[in-house]
């Protein structure tokens, strides 16, 4: 088959690659255009970009699958359209161009986690058991019928990007396998069962750790949040980067107490609960372990700024 792919971040790499391995023809793909990045905001190709342009496959770079993106693709004929993290929507008449239509690789085991942030939003709701789902795309919100999925265990301590790094790898195999099915006529979807949870996109705001929660929740939110958008917690005024964290002893610390025992730093959390911080970033600073910031610090009560009744993340 005559294949587009689209896709952006680093986590659709393994699938195009896998894709362009395969016995079908990778015809184009189609990604987000050049983003500014880092501090001096360079104009920087998506890791998608960066994967098709060594591959040497035509590149079309949108924003949006408007009229203009929608002919470039119809230009390619393709019998089948691959979509892996691309960040955004695909309607008619796109939807429809090619002859099988879109299949859609996402990281949840549908229909939980529809959205654009499904990992982020498992880790955070404490799931130990997540997964990838190949699709059939329709026009609702990741509501097509499922053609495959693979199932995940959770690994205790394991952040988002840890497990999405897993997901893209054993998503791609699954893409792979759905693709070659639909090729040979022999693919067979079924509609989705049980109760949708959705999974927005995260904001800034979305890190925050309310530490009156219990250590596990809030390792929770730690680990859903890591890295992006990043779990932080306001300290002496400003924001302070949790970079690495784990359970601490129930060490009867009121919540947002920090204090050291020993080695470690600990942070006070809900029903007496502990955190202990490994590395974090003060703000305007470097990554640096936390025993280094807390010899830095001159604050005579030292202690997390809890949020305001109503504030914290939901």
């Amino acid at each position: 088959m005559r294949i587009v792919f689209a896709g952006t971040p680093a986590p659709a790499v393994p699938s195009l690659r896998a894709v362009a391995a395969s016995a079908h023809d990778l015809v184009g793909v189609v990604t987000r255009s050049d983003a500014p990045l880092g501090r001096k905001r360079v104009l920087t190709p998506s890791a998608v970009a960066a994967a098709a342009a060594d591959l040497g496959v035509p590149i079309v770079k949108a924003d949006r699958l408007d009229a203009a993106a929608s002919a470039a693709i119809d230009a390619l004929a393709p019998d089948l359209g691959v979509i892996v993290a691309y960040g955004g929507l695909v309607r008619e008449p796109l939807l429809s161009m090619p002859k099988h239509g879109w299949i859609n690789l996402h990281f949840s085991l549908l229909p939980r986690w529809r959205g654009a942030a499904p990992v982020q939003h498992a880790l955070i709701a404490g799931d130990r058991t997540t997964g990838a789902s190949v699709f059939q795309l329709v026009a609702a919100l990741d509501a097509g019928d499922v053609f495959a999925e693979v199932r995940y265990d959770v690994p205790r301590g394991a952040t988002a990007g840890e497990v999405l790094t897993e997901l893209a790898d054993a998503g791609a195999e699954l893409l792979v396998r759905v693709v070659d099915e639909i090729a040979a006529g022999t693919a067979r979807a079924t509609p989705q069962t049980g109760t949708a949870t959705l999974a927005p996109k995260l904001s800034i705001a979305d890190g925050a750790l309310d530490l009156t929660a219990p250590a596990d929740v809030v390792l929770d939110r730690f680990r859903g949040t890591t890295p992006e958008p990043g779990a932080h917690v306001s300290f002496d005024g400003a924001r302070l980067k949790i970079l690495a964290a784990h359970r601490g002893p129930d060490a009867g610390l009121e919540p947002g107490v920090v204090s050291a025992s020993g080695r470690d730093i600990l942070l006070g959390a809900g029903g007496g609960t502990s955190v202990v911080l490994k590395t974090v970033q003060p703000a305007g600073k470097s990554a640096m372990a936390a025993g280094d910031w807390w010899r830095g610090v001159r604050v005579d009560d030292p202690r997390i700024e809890l949020p305001s009744s109503g504030e914290a993340a939901s």
